[in-house]
């Protein structure tokens, strides 16, 4: 008896929905759009704090480590261990920097040591006439240097200086790059660390280190915590323009794609429920002739919001498979690479989709239960 009611129910249902197909169908649009934009635009909340990550790192480091208890170096053993306390996943790159004094034909310039394998990855806005060095004595100067003295990729420099234990080095050296940033660097003489440590005759160590990772505000306050309570040597430092700056736009990217979802879910209810409306009063007369029959408000009130629970799981399923190729193409438009899919929003969506579309049904069956059999029937 049970499934035969069902099947009745189930029959009244699909029957009633193909009849008013065109009108249905306007509905069934808007419940699909309506879950098109809120599985795009909340996978893309989800995933564009990787994705805006990756590109604020082209604005260079987030993460500094400097030596501790106001120490001139840390060792770089220090620093592997402090790095290795990182989530190696989200780890972009780490570059090491030591600070020398030279003279280059009587004048004074400042020459940095570091890693030209890793500061291409926290310092990407680097701008690079020529090669970065690959062997021992080549180095790269700043463009400021080079417009001073006329220098230019493939020139030779004589540099000279006092090491560590005051005794004199003389080196020539080959330019095989002119950096440009805009910045201080355009004022040094960059050189492998290698090649410094020999210069001064000191080794294994660094005055900074640059560290780009992926990671939010609160994550890499999380991280310098991790480190601070691990290490007495290592000082990190939050690098605030770049971190801040970060935060504060993903914060208002995200409250902007909210707003936009909610305002097309209230767009969703509002064309439901003015399809409904429009069905009650096409129906009338049959919900009428029910009532006169003995049909009750409770089953008048289920027929509807069932009708509407069904165009909400079929909009809300359709919306997913259009909601994953729209987030998939703004992503590759606007980033340049896939998006990363959190599966659990897909049934998330449909269950979304079907809840707004029930609510939106709450208008048009109370005015389906207001209607009077007594009244319809005489066709007032």
């Amino acid at each position: 008896m049970i499934n035969k009611n069902r099947r009745f129910i189930i029959k009244t249902i699909l029957s009633s929905l193909i009849r008013r197909r065109s009108r249905i169908i306007i509905a069934l649009l808007g419940v699909a759009i309506g879950a098109t934009v809120l599985l795009g635009m909340v996978t893309l909340c989800f995933d564009i704090p990787r994705q805006m990550g990756q590109e604020f790192r082209s604005y260079g480091a987030n993460l500094l480590l400097m030596p501790a208890n106001n120490q001139p170096t840390v060792s770089m053993a220090d620093v592997k261990k402090a790095v290795s306390l990182l989530p190696q996943d989200k780890l972009l790159g780490v570059t090491p920097f030591r600070y020398g004094a030279v003279r280059v034909n009587q004048h004074p310039y400042t020459i940095v040591g570091t890693n030209f394998n890793q500061v291409t990855k926290t310092s990407p806005y680097w701008h690079i006439e020529g090669s970065l060095p690959q062997k021992s004595h080549e180095v790269m100067i700043g463009t400021d240097i080079a417009n001073f003295a006329n220098l230019n990729v493939g020139s030779e420099i004589s540099i000279s200086g006092k090491s560590k234990q005051d005794s004199r080095f003389d080196e020539e050296l080959t330019i095989t790059g002119i950096v440009k940033t805009g910045r201080a660097e355009d004022n040094f003489i960059f050189v492998d660390l290698h090649d410094l440590e020999q210069f001064f005759e000191e080794s294994d160590q660094a005055e900074v280190v640059e560290v780009s990772i992926t990671a939010s505000q609160n994550e890499l306050k999380d991280y310098i915590d991790n480190i601070k309570s691990q290490s007495t040597t290592i000082e990190p430092h939050l690098i605030k323009w770049v971190t801040q700056s970060e935060t504060s736009v993903l914060g208002k990217l995200s409250s902007l794609l909210y707003l936009v979802t909610i305002v097309v879910l209230v767009l969703t209810m509002i064309c439901v429920a003015t399809t409904m409306m429009t069905v009650v009063m096409e129906r009338r007369k049959e919900i009428g002739l029910k009532k006169a029959i003995g049909a009750n408000n409770k089953s008048i009130a289920k027929e509807f919001l069932a009708e509407g629970l069904v165009l909400g799981i079929i909009g809300g399923i359709i919306g997913v498979f259009c909601g994953l190729i729209f987030a998939q193409v703004i992503s590759s438009n606007v980033f340049g690479r896939s998006i990363i899919i959190e599966f659990y929003l897909i049934p998330s969506t449909i269950l979304i989709s079907a809840i707004v579309t029930v609510i939106a049904c709450l208008i048009p069956v109370k005015r389906a239960l207001d209607v009077e059999p007594a009244l319809v029937l005489r066709g007032e």
